[in-house]
């Protein structure tokens, strides 16, 4: 198993999260490995995925 320091990571909320706050997902972008937090937990565990993983993940669900 790979840690990887978060503390400074510009985080970014899912563009489809509300005022409300609602069930939203942070990412970081522009990084070799994407790290992905539920928004409502920000000193929660983050899962961390490998970019190429992460963006096929996203082209699959879009």
């Amino acid at each position: 198993m790979r840690v990887v320091d978060l503390t400074d990571i510009a985080w970014r909320k899912s563009s489809y999260s509300n005022q409300d706050g609602g069930n939203c997902l942070e990412v970081a972008d522009d990084l070799p490995l994407v790290p992905v937090r539920d928004s409502k937990v920000p000193d929660g565990p983050a899962l961390v995925f490998p970019a190429a993983a992460w963006a096929a993940f996203v082209d699959g669900i879009k």
